[in-house]
């Protein structure tokens, strides 16, 4: 099976401010974090998909994980 195309990283990671982050050491990470997160993402839901979990279920669980999470900072 190929894989699918994952969407690329954000051109321009923003700050809660709406300024960018400029340290490339921190977008090199988010970069990374990001492109680990969308292949476990990937290979969750074919994985899920393949045992026989309904597509459109297994989607709404993906979102309910990602709306569930809480922020560091609270």
């Amino acid at each position: 099976m190929s894989e699918a195309a994952l969407p690329p990283p954000p051109a321009i990671w923003r700050q809660s401010d709406g300024s960018p982050v400029s340290c490339q050491d921190k977008i090199r990470v988010l970069t990374e974090n990001y492109t680990e997160l969308c292949e476990v993402m990937r290979d969750t839901f074919e994985d899920a998909v393949l045992i026989g979990v309904d597509e459109e279920a297994m989607r709404h669980l993906i979102m309910e994980v990602a709306a569930a999470l809480r922020s560091p900072r609270s």
